[in-house]
């Protein structure tokens, strides 16, 4: 039987979000080995993955619980690091305002940088995108059943392999948001946003709660933003 074109779609952005569930996979095992290791029921850290689903802020929820943090602190932390989905969204936006509130509100729950990164590319690469959104579905799902199954991996057999943390593999996540970043780098307002926001990501590191991390995205996009600026008001004089 013939797939329909949502179908056939949906699949291509599965298809296309390969690469991105290989480089995110030993993160998600890790994640699920240091939740199981810090007190966290098998039931809990699958929980966490299938309702929070953003690696970096269960890794920093894991580690504030671990330490008995208290849960304002928690939320407040992993609420700055991710707002910068918020950022995600506001890109996407004018591709997806066409869509019914019930779809908005589905591709924003399972929206990553991962997805971000595939859908970007497909909405440059495509004219048509009425039906676009099968295709950012499947992408965002293959990432989320990935996630989920790499946290229960790690839960499962994260003991039988102590010190998984050390042995380096999440370093293919951050190979993974390297080739995320750098094929959008091809302007000088996004080339000068980037090692703006990489410069004080680094100066800002030692900063509580992850401040630093939304004051280097801030400065970042407004840096872009001021060049963007300044070079359309230099081409039109």
């Amino acid at each position: 039987m013939a797939l329909s074109p949502a179908h056939q779609l949906s699949i291509r952005g599965a298809r296309d979000m390969i690469p991105m569930l290989v480089g995110a996979a030993p993160f998600g095992i890790i994640f699920g080995a240091l939740a199981s290791a810090s007190g966290l029921a098998a039931g809990h850290s699958m929980m966490m993955s299938a309702i929070v689903f953003a690696g970096s802020s269960q890794f920093i929820a894991t580690g504030l619980i671990a330490s008995h943090t208290s849960l304002i602190i928690i939320w407040l932390t992993t609420f700055i690091v991710n707002l910068r989905h918020a950022l995600y969204g506001a890109s996407l936006l004018p591709h997806v305002k066409h869509l019914p509130l019930r779809w908005r509100i589905l591709l924003s729950g399972v929206l990553t940088d991962e997805a971000y990164a595939v859908m970007i590319g497909h909405y440059r690469s495509e004219k048509d995108h009425t039906q676009s959104h099968w295709y950012f579905l499947g992408a965002a799902f293959a990432m989320y059943f990935n996630w989920l199954l790499c946290t229960l991996i790690g839960v499962l057999f994260g003991q039988a392999f102590p010190g998984l943390d050390g042995l380096g593999l999440d370093f293919a996540m951050a190979v993974t948001f390297i080739s995320i970043v750098v094929p959008q780098l091809v302007s000088k307002p996004k080339l000068l946003a980037a090692l703006v926001s990489a410069v004080l990501s680094v100066v800002t590191i030692a900063w509580p709660y992850k401040l630093g991390l939304m004051t280097a995205i801030t400065c970042g996009v407004l840096t872009g933003m001021l060049c963007h600026h300044l070079l359309k008001k230099g081409a039109t004089q």
